[in-house]
């Protein structure tokens, strides 16, 4: 790579989520962020597009990526980009799940609890205060890692109106055993205020394959007043949701009082 090449990966990177250049060379370009634990290094090809290989401590980056760019996957979890475009998309996509993917919004959540409840005064009663920040602010991590997951967008319908979506739990916050489920974002969907509504008190699940399944509580005659149907899914489903979606499936079960 010659060097104008050189500077024009470490803008894209820069502009992208990987602000840092850990090293820039004729051979690679190495870029990391102090916002996420991902780095990445880029090397250029024969015909003109850009090798990518990411290195990270998540376990579920690589196959999002996967999911997401099919087209640029190459071998030993590698992706080959045509061009700079191609590149800039790849990298923010990488950068905001590094933020969003376990165990990124647990850090965020806890730094926020230590700083806002060290900015407490000492006459304070701490233990109902600390409860209901932490609640406020878990579930306000929680929601921008959904948001930032899904893309801003609904889960089912591709709604891009953050204003109306909702990052709704499938395993409720008050029975999850850890800050780390509770803040998972696989621990849940982001879903417009009426789906979520129905989501919420067990009235609508989703099947292992994300279609949509609805309670035997919700006559027929409702459904379409309540904009479902079972012709409605998940855009997508990653394996981590699976134990999640079992919990919420049961939970719909002693509710409808049916077997699903």
């Amino acid at each position: 790579m010659d060097s104008l090449k050189i500077v024009l990966l470490e803008k894209t990177g820069h502009d992208h989520g990987f602000e840092y250049v850990l090293s820039a060379n004729p051979q690679a370009v190495c870029l990391a962020s102090a916002r996420h634990p991902t780095s990445v290094k880029i090397t250029d090809t024969a015909n003109g597009g850009y090798q990518v290989y990411f290195e990270t401590t998540s376990t579920t980056l690589s196959g999002e990526l996967v999911r997401s760019f099919p087209q640029w996957v190459s071998t030993n979890n590698h992706f080959l980009t045509s061009g700079i475009a191609e590149l800039a998309i790849l990298l923010q996509r990488a950068a905001n799940l590094s933020r969003a993917l376990p165990n990124q919004p647990v850090r965020r959540y806890e730094n926020a609890v230590r700083d806002e409840l060290a900015a407490l005064s000492p006459e304070t009663s701490r233990t109902e205060v600390e409860r209901m920040v932490r609640q406020r602010i878990g579930q306000q991590k929680f929601r921008e890692a959904m948001l930032t997951y899904w893309g801003g967008a609904c889960a089912v319908t591709g709604l891009a109106l953050p204003d109306v979506l909702r990052a709704s739990h499938a395993k409720p916050w008050a029975e999850c055993e850890s800050d780390a489920e509770r803040l998972d974002v696989f621990n849940g969907f982001l879903l417009t205020a009426n789906l979520d509504a129905l989501f919420d008190r067990f009235l609508i699940s989703f099947d292992v394959q994300g279609h949509l399944l609805i309670s035997s509580a919700v006559a027929p005659s409702d459904q379409p007043l309540l904009g479902i149907s079972q012709e409605l899914r998940l855009r997508w489903l990653a394996p981590e949701h699976h134990v999640y979606l079992q919990f919420h499936r049961g939970c719909m079960q002693k509710h409808s009082g049916k077997t699903i």
